[in-house]
């Protein structure tokens, strides 16, 4: 088996556009690339003054049913995303903030700490690689030296194999992610929705990446609508072109 998670692919042809948000449904949405523009680090990244009121609105007309779904930190998504109060899963899973306030958190693999300096000293050698220290997971971003992809996704697959399994190296848009294998945005969203608000409805998930792809596999197999964005190969059945497109789905969404 592959210690690198590899994006799946669709067949037949051009995906639909999601029918119309319902309101028996439970919404799920990944934050980079999805709700916001990818910026060329984390911490660049411009939020629309109006996305945490419209993840709030969307809250109160799905009674709670809403969770962010993404490979950031909780408590920085929960910063960012201030004053919606709803559901965050951080770190692809290992972190989790619920509806009613209540906080989890799975503690770090140990095996991801006997490699965090040689990841750090990586990033430091490279300029333009960024290293993105989660605490439960270690990014490398190379978007400001794509001449460097084939290195970063040496080292954490090399990291991978030598973890004995304990680890994966999940690629996405120009970063490459190690991290438990755990860390799950399917099991996640399948947490949530065997608690209220969630349970018994339908659930929609829309991302844009491979870390998304375990997600899609969730609500594909639950009967949902699994929705990507952008191009390239997924699983999801339904596609949106663009982020202005995700949040103008979104926004008519509330209007029925």
């Amino acid at each position: 088996m592959s210690d690198v998670r590899q994006p799946h692919h669709r067949r037949g042809g051009r995906a639909p556009t999601p029918p119309p948000l319902r309101r028996d449904q439970a919404l799920f949405l990944d934050f980079d690339g999805t709700l916001v523009e990818i910026a060329a680090a984390p911490s660049l990244v411009l939020v629309p003054t109006e996305l945490p009121h419209l993840l709030d609105e969307l809250a109160d007309r799905l009674d709670g049913a809403v969770a962010v779904v993404s490979g950031r930190p909780l408590d920085e998504l929960a910063h960012i995303l201030a004053p919606f109060a709803g559901g965050i899963v951080g770190d692809h899973g290992l972190e989790r903030r619920y509806g009613d306030g209540n906080v989890t958190r799975r503690l770090a693999h140990p095996e991801l700490d006997r490699f965090r300096p040689l990841v750090a000293g990586f990033a430091a050698r490279h300029e333009g690689v960024l290293l993105e220290d989660k605490g439960g997971s270690l990014a490398l971003h190379y978007r400001l030296a794509p001449s460097l992809a084939a290195g970063c996704h040496a080292l954490l697959r090399q990291a991978a194999q030598a973890s004995g399994g304990a680890l994966m190296a999940v690629a996405g848009k120009m970063v490459i992610e190690l991290m438990p294998r755990s860390g799950d945005k399917g099991q996640a969203i399948t947490d949530f929705l065997a608690d209220a608000p969630f349970r018994g409805r339908q659930p929609v998930f829309i991302g844009d990446d491979t870390t998304d792809e375990d997600g899609f596999a969730v609500v594909n197999r639950l009967g949902g609508v699994s929705v990507h964005v952008g191009g390239g190969p997924t699983i999801a059945c339904h596609r949106l072109a663009t982020v202005g497109e995700v949040l103008a789905w979104l926004g008519q969404g509330l209007a029925k």
